[in-house]
């Protein structure tokens, strides 16, 4: 490379690393292109239940079940005896008890469950928290929009890469390579992004792949993050002792405790993620077991919320892919049931104490009117100040709303 080519670059290459590290600093939210309705939160949290909660022995406990209904702080909400913590913030939940889809099979319910759409071939549907982070942004341009915690969650579909999840495997372990590698400096760094930028300038003028500007867009947003003043925010170190045994000594209880100071910094969209609610042998002793890492989880990300005057402005949703069989199976176990399930929602706008629809004797059949996947995240969008018919054009020109034909479920929501 010519000298003054070579100096040209370097230039460019420091003007750009000195302004990613001014927008790290100020990290100015980006306003959304497409409203809906006023938002009531501007951040949410998702405790995913994977594999598949017994809505029966959590939170839609049944007459003669093996577990207790435990009566709670809000008259119209009993839920099940091992989730003692949550029963004292019930005050603060919705419980849907009515949900109903489809899809049994554990991949295309977790998809409609993230998406709000059944799996298809020909179109990568995005998943709720892309949505968020490609029209909210988020709220600075030094943090990812969009975090999953001790779990991959879903992409971003047609959205592109740069509004995916950006995966946190271990909440006790910040994010790692953030720094600079052995024998590079600032300068160095800045000469090597020059030398990428014109790569990938050329490549892109040469092909016109979209994918270029994408992959480009999410090298921007990763070297914004690496002057981050706000990077401590993924440090539960800085935590009293006294904190994170309240959450509890798990990695979902960690998990939880850093959604919470991710919300605080900034980040839209969290997912937290608590494996092993497959329960297909040994119901009750893996359901009991798991709500012992729930229950002190969700009761004190609520109160430190609330504490913290964030609840109000910070949706939670808890939930999982379905519901799980009445009938107990030769294993003692229970099998897929997506034909009536449960979602917790709080905060964000949520109207506390109160339970929407409702299942018969043994939890095996909704009989009140059904609420559709789409429903709920229409519910979700509108408190976040999404507009739930949003409207985009997916490669090849078809329009994808954000949800499928949803409507939200305004008995949840408070009045303004």
């Amino acid at each position: 490379m010519e000298r003054r080519r070579f100096l040209e670059l370097s230039a460019s290459g420091l003007a750009g690393l000195l302004a990613a590290r001014l927008a790290a600093r100020s990290a100015p939210a980006r306003a959304a292109s497409r409203r809906g309705p006023a938002p009531r939160a501007r951040a949410c949290i998702v405790l995913w239940c994977n594999g598949g909660p017994s809505h029966v022995d959590t939170w839609d406990p049944k007459p003669g079940a093996p577990f207790r209904a435990l009566r709670t702080r809000a008259p119209a909400i009993e839920i099940c005896e091992h989730l003692p913590r949550v029963a004292a913030e019930a005050h603060r939940l919705a419980i849907v008890r009515s949900l109903s889809s489809r899809e049994g099979n554990h991949d295309r319910a977790q998809f409609l469950l993230h998406t709000g759409y059944a799996p298809n071939p020909t179109i990568a549907y995005p998943s709720l928290g892309a949505w968020v982070s490609e029209e909210l942004g988020a709220g600075g341009a030094d943090l990812p929009g969009f975090v999953s915690i001790s779990g991959p969650s879903a992409g971003a579909g047609f959205l592109g890469v740069a509004h995916g999840p950006f995966v946190i495997p271990n909440p006790s372990q910040p994010p790692q390579n953030l720094a600079y590698p052995s024998r590079v400096d600032f300068v160095r760094f800045a000469r090597r992004r020059s030398a990428l930028e014109t790569l990938e300038q050329g490549f892109a003028n040469e092909t016109g792949d979209a994918r270029v500007q994408a992959r480009r867009d999410l090298l921007g947003k990763a070297i914004r993050m690496m002057y981050s003043t706000r990077l401590r925010a993924f440090d539960l170190q800085e935590e009293p002792d006294s904190v994170r045994a309240a959450y509890g000594d798990t990695d979902f209880g960690r998990g939880c405790l850093l959604a919470r100071r991710l919300v605080e910094a900034g980040v839209r969209f969290v997912e937290v993620v608590l494996d092993g609610w497959d329960t297909h042998q040994n119901n009750f002793e893996r359901t009991k077991r798991l709500m012992g890492t729930l229950d002190p989880a969700l009761a004190t990300l609520l109160a430190e919320l609330f504490e913290r005057d964030l609840l109000r402005s910070t949706l939670v949703l808890c939930l999982g892919e379905f519901g799980r069989t009445p009938s107990i199976n030769a294993n003692e176990g229970r099998d897929h049931y997506p034909g009536a399930f449960s979602a917790v929602l709080a905060g964000g706008g949520i109207r506390g104490g109160l339970v929407h629809g409702a299942t018969d004797e043994a939890g095996g059949k909704v009989v009140t009117p059904p609420v559709a996947v789409a429903d709920l995240f229409a519910t979700c969008a509108s408190l976040l100040g999404l507009d739930p018919a949003l409207t985009m054009r997916a490669p090849g020109g078809r329009p994808v709303a954000l949800t499928d034909n949803g409507k939200p479920l305004h008995d949840l929501i408070e009045s303004s």
